[in-house]
């Protein structure tokens, strides 16, 4: 069976979006973590990285991710991403990369 890695990705940004922490960890193994890239460990586990995002999205309620492009070798996929906190915050750009252990993301690093 082929999973789809980068339909994964964007579906996490949706859940992402859409401020639905259990969806998007859903899609996660129960060890994944998000990371800066090659630094330290943000968030660790499932149960980590859903309890950090509910916070961020307590302490940010309009935030947003739009993708700007997205590439895949392998197991990995890179979303090129803007975030943008509220209406009034500068948007940022930010390099996320996905790791997969077959269909499930097991580390997200980012680039900022």
């Amino acid at each position: 069976m082929s999973v789809d890695h980068i339909a994964t990705a964007h579906a996490m940004i949706e859940h992402y979006n859409a401020q639905d922490a259990d969806a998007y960890v859903a899609l996660m193994t129960d060890d994944a973590c998000e990371a800066t890239y090659r630094g330290a460990v943000l968030r660790e586990g499932r149960e980590g990285v859903r309890s950090g995002l509910k916070a961020m999205f307590a302490e940010f309620p309009e935030n947003r991710a739009d993708i700007l492009a997205s590439h895949v070798l392998g197991e990995t996929v890179v979303l090129h991403e803007r975030v943008s906190r509220s209406a009034q915050a500068e948007p940022f750009e930010v390099m996320s990369i996905y790791t997969f252990s077959d269909d499930k993301v097991d580390r997200v690093e980012f680039i900022r």
